[in-house]
């Protein structure tokens, strides 16, 4: 839609962000943004062109190399990310709504989701005032101790499920760093990364440092993965979006996190209440419509309670209540777009085809088929098995299975037998089981008697198909320092390779 279609309409149009304010895209190309609940266009943004890219990556690099950022004392640093995060915090209520407007999420799940945020930045700045480089004991007389410097430039990929979460996973240690970046937020959810520029920058963060261009991923996106000025990758999306995305970055050896699909594994043993197995199989599967990479999608449950669990979950998912996500009593919001409601109804029928049992959802709400919104009744499969697609698959919306096991053993391998290996659930009493299936299973997150629960002090990532690196945690602060090693003989010997060279002892 040009930018002369858009006049008298009534709907704002966006701009950039680059440089700290909104600035045109070099086309007139823009793009609608949907509310899913309703389907109504409610903003439009540019379609960013690899100039527009190149642009922000120019700003993010001029402003890395500025003396207002580049040489900005620690202290002085700390302070600044600090405020960011009050800045922040003023404007929560602004961004609750914004947010649930945009992707369709319960404002009940936006506002205990976002509250938690500033303190991502709080930590990240008490670990830039914490940290020290190291002096390391060599052989000989030698002084050897590093020196770390911020990497760069950080190019970040953020998807649709949890637009401001994920995105600040990547700004926290980015700012506390002293490094810049580019966001590239998804076409549908682009209205909390804006706002948070505007904010930040109108609470004193210099600009440049944070730059936003709006587009699609095979587009925008990829004239940022593989822009040559870019020092780091951090991406949060689908695997095969991470793979060509790893594969563009890479060509210029660009650091990459990369965290990608799951198919988390929920391992249900006897000795666990099954009610509340139930309600946290729920929680696990259902929240944010089944839109996370660690949506509980496999429960693989013990045979002495596998019935009873079935028949719980299915009442469960039934009773939820489905609609507007502005409303305070609804439960379970739409899923993001039609095309993501149509995969969800694909999985329905591949689950039938494979001979899978479907006790609960499965269909479009009567109630909500003429809304305009992109709604799905949460949906529970039984008697799966792991040959079936809807264990193997990720579906990404409010849909679980449920697959039976006998065994420890069969259980962990149940949950092993997958390509993905973000994270995975246990319920049990049993410590010592407890501990045992943690360290069997791969992935990189494990919840015991809990799930979706996350800290900006502990490390979140995969394994396998899952991605590379760590978020959250010193693991992700620390890889936006490039480390360089200084050695000092400070010894006062004479010196001559070449002058007794079979004396030697040692040549490094």
């Amino acid at each position: 839609m040009s930018a002369a279609q858009n006049l008298n309409t009534g709907i704002k149009t966006h701009g950039l962000f680059i440089d700290g304010r909104e600035v045109a895209g070099e086309t007139n190309e823009l793009i609608d943004v949907r509310n899913p609940a309703n389907g109504e266009v409610i903003a439009r943004i540019p379609h960013a062109t690899e100039k527009d890219v190149d642009r922000a990556v120019k700003s993010a690099r001029r402003a890395f190399e500025s003396p207002e950022w580049g040489r900005m004392e620690l202290r002085t640093r700390a302070r600044l990310v600090n405020k960011l995060a009050d800045a922040f915090e003023s404007h929560l209520d602004e961004l609750y709504y914004l947010e649930t407007m945009n992707n369709g999420r319960p404002l009940n799940e936006t506002r205990a989701q976002l509250r938690r945020l500033p303190d991502f930045f709080r930590y990240n700045a008490g670990l830039a005032l914490a940290r020290r480089d190291a002096v390391i004991p060599v052989e000989g007389d030698y002084l050897n101790y590093t020196l770390r410097r911020p990497i760069g430039v950080v190019g970040n990929c953020t998807p649709f499920n949890h637009p401001l979460m994920i995105m600040c996973k990547s700004l926290a240690p980015v700012f506390a760093s002293g490094c810049t970046t580019v966001v590239k937020p998804s076409e549908y959810t682009p209205l909390t990364t804006l706002a948070l520029a505007r904010i930040f920058t109108e609470a004193g963060l210099p600009d440049g440092v944070f730059n936003v261009v709006t587009g699609l991923g095979p587009t925008t996106g990829k004239a940022l993965c593989e822009h040559d000025n870019l020092n780091k990758l951090v991406l949060t999306g689908g695997t095969e979006a991470g793979q060509i995305a790893g594969a563009q970055a890479g060509r210029h050896f660009a650091h990459q996190t990369l965290e990608l699909g799951g198919k988390t594994p929920v391992l249900v043993f006897p000795d666990f209440d099954v009610d509340r197995a139930v309600n946290y199989a729920a929680f696990g599967a259902f929240i944010g419509a089944g839109q996370t990479c660690v949506c509980g999608s496999r429960h693989i449950v013990h045979e002495d309670v596998y019935d009873e669990f079935v028949e719980k979950l299915a009442a469960k998912a039934k009773s939820i209540k489905i609609g507007d996500p502005t409303q305070p009593e609804t439960q379970l919001g739409p899923v993001i777009s039609e095309k993501q409601r149509q995969r969800v109804m694909n999985y329905v029928r591949f689950g039938k085809e494979d001979g899978a049992r479907l006790v609960a959802g499965g269909e479009i709400p009567a109630d909500l088929a003429d809304s305009g919104g992109y709604f799905v009744q949460p949906t529970v499969f039984a008697d799966v098995t792991a040959d079936m697609r809807i264990f193997q698959e990720e579906v990404f919306g409010p849909f679980t299975s449920v697959t039976k096991f006998s065994t420890e053993e069969e259980a962990i391998a149940l949950a092993n037998n997958s390509p993905f290996g973000l994270a995975a659930a246990i319920r049990t009493r049993d410590v010592a089981r407890a501990h045992r299936v943690a360290a069997a299973i791969d992935c990189g997150i494990v919840w015991i008697n809990d799930h979706h629960r996350l800290d900006p002090a502990s490390p979140w990532g995969g394994v396998k198909l899952s991605g590379i690196g760590r978020e959250f945690g010193p693991e992700s602060f620390e890889d936006h320092f490039d480390v360089k090693s200084v050695m000092i003989n400070t010894g006062d010997q004479p010196f001559d390779w070449y002058q007794d060279t079979s004396g030697q002892r040692r040549l490094n």
